[in-house]
């Protein structure tokens, strides 16, 4: 049987992306999915997305990491599959989809997607660093020079680390650049290794730097080796809320997969 599939990328996050409205695609075919992600033996993607129908919304999003396991929520991909509702006629211009971690809103301008996070009620500080979640677990370290870091090594021992359990967390490095503006470089659990940009890493940066007052607006501008990302927010002590994340997407290209 073949199937279509759409490559899209957000920052250089990329992700392939299935129409399984008609519910074609095995999604329990874990071997699957990790195949089509290798970059080497499939297509290759730093994740998967189904588009499957939901009531009472546009779409429900079903997202798994290159493993071939199914995640938590994925901010770049949550951005591409508006996009993607759009190219067939499935949205308009904005968006209202169901995924892992609840609802969401989207609105698309031009090549720009806004999406709207969960709120977030707790930020743990453990030493100097930083934990919550944005939708998916979150591990943020400010430190200096980090061009200098090797994410694979050090973002693996943070990750693997026994308080995060067997789940492990995602692990978010953070330079400090100008006033209200930080790089950022993400390890990504389920693809065991750096990604160009994370979504929900990048919004957990921006309230955890909020948090600690190493910003002074609520507005706050993520560098990543993929690109820019920008998340505002309104907050009243530790409830940050209006959470949006907005940055750009490209699509790519299509093709068929023998399945």
């Amino acid at each position: 049987m073949q199937i279509t599939f759409y490559k899209y990328q957000a920052a250089g996050n990329d992700f392939i992306i299935i129409d399984n409205r008609l519910k074609l695609f095995d999604k329990n075919n874990t071997k699957l999915i990790k195949k089509i992600c290798d970059r080497r033996l499939g297509i290759g993607s730093d994740g998967l997305i189904l588009l499957e129908l939901q009531k009472k919304f546009d779409f429900r999003m079903i997202y798994f990491n290159s493993d071939g396991y199914e995640s938590t929520m994925c901010g770049n991909g949550g951005r591409c599959i508006v996009a993607f509702a759009k190219k067939i006629n499935l949205i308009n211009n904005e968006a209202f989809f169901l995924a892992i971690d609840g609802h969401h809103h989207a609105i698309i301008e031009d090549s720009i997607v806004k999406l709207k996070m969960k709120d977030v009620t707790e930020v743990k500080r453990i030493g100097e660093d930083f934990l919550l979640d944005t939708g998916s677990p979150h591990y943020v370290c400010f430190k200096s020079n980090i061009s200098d870091i090797d994410v694979n090594i050090v973002g693996a021992q943070i990750r693997n680390r026994k308080i995060f359990k067997n789940k492990g967390v995602n692990v978010n490095f953070v330079e400090h650049k100008k006033e209200n503006i930080f790089f950022v470089r993400t390890y990504e659990r389920g693809v065991e290794a750096e990604t160009l940009s994370c979504g929900t890493g990048v919004t957990a940066v921006a309230i955890a730097v909020h948090f600690s007052k190493k910003a002074s607006i609520n507005e706050i501008i993520l560098n990543t080796k993929g690109g820019v990302l920008n998340v505002n927010f309104t907050n009243n002590k530790l409830h940050y809320k209006d959470v949006w994340l907005r940055g750009p997407y490209e699509y790519i290209y299509q093709g068929t997969l023998n399945i």
